[in-house]
């Protein structure tokens, strides 16, 4: 599965931004038949608003992706300890050189698995996961490895897809996404992420827009 996973991102890597960010005729044709036109630059700046501009603590991105909705955000916090994993290397070797391109020296990229974190218990004030949890081969090791290394009182900030909110969505994902490597089963449901994040965390936001959540919690 981890080889399929891999695989997948290597192929997808020239259009991939192009993808969640819509710049192209055919990415916002797709957007708008499959995934109700949602708008990914929009859930993404309201997923980073939930981290203030001062922020100057540490934080863990998993999975950074290529940082194509982050490297804006990173830029204004050069007294933040920013640490960016990444299972995938093509991923990580794009959002490397996004942050050399915009002079920002101060972020730590590594290649990892969200399953096995090296990072002691509670190291970071906040982690963020911005279209990860769908595509994370074992759910139940990445929510409870991302609350592992979140310090009490720290964030959890996250967004991603959910099923059974939009028809349409879902049988992409079952039919096509899924197979390919680029989403993974099973998929979080709102009554089933709720759940996963109540007993461990106080929910400070959370909205679902199409067949995407996205939500800032609280570690008890």
């Amino acid at each position: 599965m981890t080889d399929k996973i891999k695989a997948s991102y290597k192929k997808s890597k020239n259009i991939y931004d192009d993808t969640l960010t819509q710049d192209k005729w055919w990415s916002r044709l797709y957007i708008k038949l499959f995934w109700g036109g949602v708008d990914d630059n929009e859930i993404a700046r309201k997923v980073l608003s939930y981290i203030p501009s001062d922020f100057n603590g540490k934080l863990l991105d998993v999975p950074v992706g290529t940082a194509v909705f982050t490297v804006e955000k990173y830029a204004s916090m050069s007294q933040a300890q920013i640490t960016c994993l990444d299972y995938s290397e093509d991923m990580l070797e794009q959002a490397k050189a996004r942050f050399v391109g915009r002079g920002i020296e101060y972020v730590q990229s590594l290649q990892g698995d969200v399953g096995n974190l090296p990072f002691e218990q509670e190291s970071f004030d906040v982690v963020l996961s911005m279209n990860g949890f769908h595509a994370f081969p074992d759910k139940e090791k990445a929510f409870a490895e991302t609350y592992r290394v979140l310090k009490k009182g720290g964030k959890f900030i996250s967004c991603f897809y959910i099923k059974g909110e939009s028809k349409i969505t879902d049988w992409l994902v079952n039919t096509i996404l899924a197979k390919k490597g680029w989403f993974t089963a099973p998929f979080d449901t709102v009554r089933s992420l709720r759940q996963t994040l109540f007993d461990k965390y106080t929910i400070d936001d959370f909205h679902v827009e199409g067949a995407m959540v996205y939500f800032c919690a609280t570690k008890k």
